[in-house]
């Protein structure tokens, strides 16, 4: 299958006294920089999608910018999958600085392109939506749903073909279980840095 990867990277990283969560750096290498580090050998089409494209100059691959006012996730999303010229885009987001190769080639091996959204279920019922694969055909109900003000990423999987993959076919792709570790406080960033010493990742 044609896959892009694209790194969601518009948060506003409220908690982090508005630091934009790409550049945070974790043993000296930004978030964002980790995420390209695992996306070159998988993806042969790399986007960013951000709010403003001149805050990522420096990097050499093209900036899906917001088409949308709002900020949420589900925006920066809407943005890869309009901008992308694969028909499939692997997502994730710049607050996880620990994805892990080869849970993302797990995942990638699950992709079906009779599905919209290729998606890890974790063990708690839950999925992961900023970590999943979703399809071009997903823009026109993800714009409607934006269009009512509806940030919940989910809200129109009822509307599209999901498969639901369990976390326990992609896990043996990360051994320390860190794939799905978020830095959304700087409680949560100290407890990053402690982790990538400690694993030495």
């Amino acid at each position: 299958m044609d896959i892009a990867g694209i790194i969601l990277a518009g948060g506003l990283g409220t908690r982090m006294g508005h630091v934009k969560k790409a550049f945070l750096t974790i043993n000296g290498q930004t978030i964002l920089d980790r995420l390209i580090n695992v996306y070159r050998p998988l993806f042969p089409e790399i986007l960013i999608a951000a709010r403003n494209k001149n805050d990522y100059k420096a990097y050499d691959y093209p900036v899906a910018e917001d088409r949308f006012e709002a900020r949420s996730s589900l925006t920066g999303i809407h943005a890869g999958l309009s901008a992308m010229r694969a028909p499939h885009g692997f997502m994730a987001a710049c607050d996880g600085p620990f994805l892990q190769p080869g849970l993302v080639r797990a995942l990638l091996d699950q992709a079906d392109p009779a599905y919209d959204v290729i998606i890890p279920l974790k063990e708690d019922g839950y999925v992961e939506p900023l970590c999943a694969i979703y399809s071009k055909r997903c823009i026109p109900p993800i714009e409607a749903q934006l269009e009512q003000e509806n940030y919940r990423i989910i809200g129109f999987f009822d509307q599209v073909r999901v498969k639901e993959v369990p976390v326990s076919l992609l896990q043996q792709g990360d051994p320390h279980h860190v794939s799905f570790f978020n830095v959304n406080s700087p409680d949560d960033l100290r407890q990053a840095e402690h982790l990538a010493t400690e694993l030495g990742i």
